[in-house]
């Protein structure tokens, strides 16, 4: 295992040892805070390996979160099965949905593709909106029967730890598998990647697979932690913010997506505490990123360490 592998390997049980204390701090609003900054870092690792890995900007991700969402909760609630079939059936609806959509969006590229997704998402968006009968339509679908084992904030942080750090650590190692070089080999050159034999298109295919089931995933610990899902869940602003969360962190490292999760989630929480202007001050972190971190935070730190590493 190479150093730099070593070195993410450890700091990773750190962060994960540290997060497991959270509860010992007595804090309720701490357990809270952590449980939703883990359901988003999953989220926005997700949509990372469409863009980071496979060079796709998707503006429709949020659909497969809130088809995972939406499917665990009707499932737990509408025909109380219980969670050991609801969650897997919601995940593997959230993957079949990702395959569909993406059989189409993947015979497209650039602007096109990303205009496809977005095209998908707010066709997700208006099912939500208008099958009533079944998600409650703009009300929501509420009241979700959340099983009694992680039925307190206490336990079910340790469940969405536990959810959370195996689906990121599936993730490395589909992203560090032949398949991720491969996708970022097509990221970089799709016609020289094609040229040498890469089915570029079933690749990115797969990769889109990958990434909805991954936010199907999160979708249905946000449902259950919300005892409810809303059609804000399938809404473009949902993908816009979880895209920003990623840009933030930086796309081509692979827990930048989950430190641009943490670093914007808290910002939002505590702005919206003394004010309502919130959307303008994620404007002003998105041209900060453009501007400024191109490579996120992740790069930012990178370029400190190269700096001193010269002067020393």
């Amino acid at each position: 295992m190479q150093a730099k592998s070593k070195r993410t390997l450890w700091l990773t049980v750190a962060v994960v040892i540290l997060l497991a204390l959270v509860p010992t701090l007595g804090s309720k609003y701490l357990v809270d805070l952590s449980t939703e900054i883990l359901i988003y870092a999953l989220f926005a690792l997700s949509l990372n390996v469409l863009i980071g890995y496979s060079g796709n900007i998707s503006f429709g991700h949020a659909a497969y979160f809130a088809i995972g969402g939406y499917s665990c909760a009707i499932l737990l609630t509408t025909y109380d099965l219980p969670l050991i079939i609801s969650m897997p059936a919601a995940i593997i609806l959230a993957g079949l949905a990702a395959a569909f959509v993406g059989y189409f969006c993947v015979k497209l590229t650039d602007i096109y593709f990303a205009m496809l997704t977005l095209a998908f998402g707010m066709l997700v968006w208006a099912v939500a909106f208008k099958w009533r009968s079944v998600t409650g339509g703009d009300d929501g679908f509420v009241g979700v029967a959340v099983p009694e084992f992680i039925g307190d904030r206490y336990s079910f942080f340790y469940f969405t730890l536990v959810v959370v750090t195996v689906s990121s650590a599936l993730l490395w190692l589909i992203c560090h598998s032949a398949f991720g070089r491969t996708l970022v080999a097509v990221r970089e050159n799709r016609m020289r990647a094609g040229f040498v034999g890469v089915d570029t298109k079933r690749l990115r295919h797969t990769a889109f697979v990958v990434a909805g089931t991954f936010a199907g995933i999160a979708g249905t610990l946000f449902a259950m932690y919300n005892r409810g899902v809303y059609v804000e869940s399938a809404f473009w602003t949902e993908s816009g913010q979880v895209l920003i969360m990623t840009l933030l962190g930086g796309l081509y490292s692979f827990f930048g997506p989950a430190l641009g999760a943490a670093v914007l989630y808290t910002l939002q929480v505590s702005i919206n505490q003394y004010t309502e202007y919130w959307p303008i001050v994620l404007g002003t972190v998105l041209l900060v990123i453009i501007m400024f971190l191109p490579d996120g935070i992740v790069g930012l730190v990178q370029r400190i360490r190269s700096q001193f590493a010269r002067r020393a």
